[in-house]
């Protein structure tokens, strides 16, 4: 009996052995399929994004010349006004006075001129004679002279009380907004006073002045003097405080020649065009200024470069024998959804911007084309799942 059962046992582990030398071994998976961009080089305009504020072409305040009590206010507040329209009227009677008196003084001027003309006219006839002594014909003459005299200054006269009296109705110097008066009707005003009446801001064209470190410019400058940069256009784009584009083009039209000691800046000048008013002096607003031209930049999508642990750009290109190869990067700044690439990657390199989280360094890979990737197939319950049965 016990013979019997050895003789079983060793039946069942000699089916067992031959059954597990009949199972074939697990297959190796396939190389991760992974897609790729082949880089290549163009120029790359190298653009700063820089403060600004916003400030008028043209302003100017509207001051009086004269002493008066306004009269009546001429323009509607926040309107467009044009150079020489009047814009407040100050009483003129005073002046208008001052303007009649004057042309009396220069009739009773001109009447005397002619009382001295003529007296020295008949002395000179008489000098002949000697009717009279040399020295009345002298003062005669000299009269005469002295009453021509006064008739200029008469007539000076005349002229400065017309200019006062002008000055009563308060013109606008240049054409552009006019803001709120800061006086109304009935109000005592002075040719000395500190306060303006109004202000008038010519807005289109519109100035932005833009603030950028010196540290920047030298940084630009250097660039430049090495030939590794090319000097880019002077457009200039603009950002609202809304984070809107702007929907014109600015030209750059001077850079100040003197550093800012408080804040270590240097204030470029644009010029926008303004014409539906949406630019008012004073906001705020962001510009994207290129400054530069690289004329072989690498741009690289910003999916194929990562970061190690220590911050540093690194990249996975297709290698030799169709293997991943881990490339240290030098990512100079952002453009747009690209990385300008200084160093570490070169024309004609294919880099590796799907799939990277299934490759390898030196581990075979399956590279296609960006955007030709096979999708992973959907798991038990997923979307592309179908219903058992």
């Amino acid at each position: 009996m016990r013979a019997t059962l050895l003789s079983g046992a060793t039946v069942i582990a000699a089916a067992l052995a031959l059954a597990g030398c009949g199972k074939k071994a697990p297959p190796t998976p396939p190389p991760p399929e992974v897609g790729y961009v082949v880089l290549q080089t163009e120029p790359v305009t190298l653009s700063n994004e820089l403060p600004g504020r916003t400030n008028a072409t043209l302003q100017s305040d509207v001051r009086p010349q004269v002493n008066g009590v306004i009269k009546a206010r001429l323009f509607t507040e926040g309107a467009m006004v044009h150079a020489g329209q009047p814009l407040y009227q100050i009483d003129p009677a005073l002046y208008r006075a001052a303007r009649d008196q004057a042309a009396a003084a220069l009739a009773q001027a001109k009447a005397a001129v002619v009382t001295a003309d003529a007296k020295a006219a008949r002395y000179k006839s008489l000098r002949d004679i000697e009717a009279v002594s040399r020295q009345d014909i002298d003062d005669a003459i000299a009269a005469a002279g002295e009453a021509r005299a006064q008739v200029q200054q008469a007539q000076a006269n005349l002229n400065t009380a017309n200019t006062n009296l002008g000055y009563t109705r308060i013109v606008a110097p240049i054409s552009g907004r006019i803001g709120r008066s800061a006086f109304t009707a009935g109000a005592l005003v002075t040719a000395s006073q500190a306060d303006a009446l109004a202000t008038i801001q010519q807005l289109d064209p519109i100035y932005v002045d833009i603030t950028q470190s010196s540290a920047q410019l030298v940084s630009l400058r250097r660039a430049l003097a090495k030939g590794s940069v090319l000097p880019a256009s002077a457009q200039v784009h603009l950002k609202l405080e809304d984070e809107s584009d702007y929907p014109f083009t600015g030209t750059v039209e001077f850079s100040e020649v003197n550093v800012d000691t408080t804040a270590g800046t240097v204030t470029i000048r644009a010029r926008f065009p303004n014409p539906q008013r949406m630019l008012l002096p004073g906001m705020f607003v962001r510009v994207m200024t290129p400054q530069a031209t690289v004329p072989q930049g690498i741009l690289a999508p910003q999916d194929g470069i990562s970061r190690d642990p220590k911050g540093n750009a690194t990249a996975l290109v297709v290698g030799a024998d169709n293997k991943a190869e881990m490339r240290s990067v030098t990512a100079g700044r952002a453009i747009g959804d690209k990385w300008l690439i200084t160093a570490g990657l070169k024309a004609g390199d294919k880099l590796i911007v799907e799939g990277t989280g299934k490759a390898r360094p030196g581990a075979p890979i399956k590279p296609v084309p960006a955007g030709s990737v096979t999708p992973a197939p959907a798991g038990p319950g997923g979307p592309a799942a179908k219903p058992a049965g």
